[in-house]
């Protein structure tokens, strides 16, 4: 039995993606983490940067995923003078499930390999960034997947995402 049966066929065909870009990740099962509070149980077993992600649109409809560290506090009043952007706001569920393929609860920056289009300019905390190893849920949120630093922003530029990386606090 492969390590991923587990796993639903969307977070199977991301780990083959990240396989065939050459990425050595490794992913751990575990109860659904719906928030940081759910995800925060779970440290101690998997090392590294622990996250939270932000799926926003701006005013003029630019849309937006800000990927900080889960004790970050965003300031969305003052993140669009650091972004470029117009003033920001939650994205609907039915976007996110619409440009990325997930749902609530599952925000991942992994998910931007579903944005073909590239509607989505991504935003990566530079605390966060300071991190060697990082954690992300693989397009579900029963399972978190670790990968390094360099190869996270492989990730992205194979996706077509060039991160601004800005502090986001």
């Amino acid at each position: 039995m492969s390590e991923h049966a587990d796993l639903p066929v969307e977070a199977k065909q991301l780990l083959e993606y990240l396989r065939e870009l050459g990425i050595e990740t490794h992913t751990r099962q575990h109860p659904p983490a719906y928030t940081v509070e759910d995800a925060k149980e779970l440290r101690g077993l998997i090392p590294g940067g622990h996250t939270k992600n932000l799926f926003l649109k701006d005013k003029k409809g630019k849309l937006w995923l800000v990927v900080a560290l889960e004790d970050a506090k965003v300031d969305l009043k003052r993140l669009p003078a650091r972004i470029g952007s117009a003033r920001l706001s939650f994205g609907k569920a039915e976007l996110l499930e619409e440009v990325l393929g997930v749902k609530p609860g599952s925000v991942t920056p992994f998910a931007l390999m579903n944005d073909r289009e590239g509607r989505v300019s991504v935003v990566l905390d530079a605390r966060m960034m300071e991190h060697e190893v990082l954690n992300f849920h693989p397009l579900v949120n029963t399972a978190t997947t670790t990968i390094s630093r360099e190869d996270f922003l492989k990730f992205l530029r194979a996706t077509g995402h060039e991160p601004l990386i800005v502090d986001v606090s």
